[in-house]
């Protein structure tokens, strides 16, 4: 099946006094129509900013970015503008993704005031009453605002908003790491059921494995700018080949007692994103690393059927 969302050699240096930091760096990766890409790894390894780029909230330093088809890295600001309609993003903290002098109902229908989707005044209000319902908002907190609702309830808010203009793809970038573990499970299963509802493509960037292994199709971690794997998200968690993932994996708590499961520690610090140096990323602070793997960046090679790894000793690795 095409892809609907294909992203080659993308690249997004930023210019530090200390040089150029290589936020984004290469990523290459692709999502049918109607799935999610879970993009995951530790603060600062420039999974947020992947997110924005592909929007092109930043502009990309090189790559190709094709959205349905058209290569959007060309397009110039009037183009952008009108592809806003088509993709969508949900920020991690709904509070200040609101405006507070805006009432609920003002939120949600400012895209669609700023798109002129509608001719008159009632339809925009039906709409955002449609939009409402289909969040799970209250039809009595039309005119109420952003201070009066709890997180979960701002973030349905964000989420209509996101909606207002029918996009067909949205980033979600760390949408419930601000909630509270019940109102999170709540958000992910709306989320899951718009998305089957409305056939949405999502990218869902968070920390958090568990998050990411329930609403994902497929999982890429991320390192300092690179995604060193990407599988099905079953394969990547029954089957991890990178050393950066096993030990991701060995810091999920086990519910059941019984399980004994050896944490993995990594005591050295993350290298600087400044100036990179040739050689894996992850070697500083990798338990299996040997000389070579600092020589050259290890490519993302495929080491069984639709799972990519970035780690030239992964087959010793797992056989081991």
């Amino acid at each position: 099946m095409e892809n609907f969302l294909e992203v080659r050699n993308l690249k997004k240096y930023f210019q530090v006094s200390g040089g150029s930091l290589h936020a984004v760096d290469g990523v290459s990766f692709g999502i049918e129509a109607g799935r999610t890409l879970g993009v995951v790894g530790e603060s600062g390894c420039g999974k947020s900013t992947l997110g924005r780029v592909v929007l092109r909230l930043h502009e990309p330093t090189s790559g190709r970015i094709i959205f349905d088809g058209m290569d959007i890295t060309l397009f110039n600001a009037d183009e952008m503008r009108q592809m806003r309609k088509y993709m969508q993003i949900i920020f991690q903290d709904p509070y200040a993704s609101l405006d507070p002098r805006f009432t609920i109902a003002q939120a949600i229908e400012e895209p669609l005031k700023l798109h002129k989707i509608y001719s008159t005044d009632a339809e925009t209000k039906a709409r955002v009453r449609e939009l409402m319902d289909m969040v799970g908002v209250s039809e009595r907190s039309f005119n109420a605002y952003p201070h009066e609702f709890d997180g979960g309830r701002r973030q349905r808010v964000v989420i209509a908003r996101a909606l207002a203009i029918a996009p067909k793809f949205i980033v979600c970038d760390e949408p419930v790491s601000a909630l509270d573990v019940s109102v999170q499970a709540q958000i992910l299963n709306l989320m899951i059921d718009l998305q089957s509802r409305l056939k949405l493509t999502y990218i869902f960037i968070s920390h958090d494995l568990s998050v990411v292994k329930h609403i994902s199709d497929d999982i890429a971690v991320m390192y300092l700018g690179q995604i060193i794997e990407k599988s099905p998200k079953n394969e990547i968690f029954s089957k991890p080949c990178h050393p950066y993932t096993i030990a991701l994996l060995s810091a999920i708590p086990s519910v059941n007692i019984n399980i004994k499961k050896r944490r993995i520690i990594l005591n050295d610090e993350i290298s600087s994103p400044i100036n990179m140096k040739p050689g894996c990323r992850f070697a500083p602070r990798c338990p299996f690393a040997r000389a070579e793997c600092s020589e050259a960046d290890p490519p993302l090679t495929e080491a069984a059927p639709q799972h990519f790894v970035a780690c030239i000793r992964h087959g010793e690795i797992m056989s081991g």
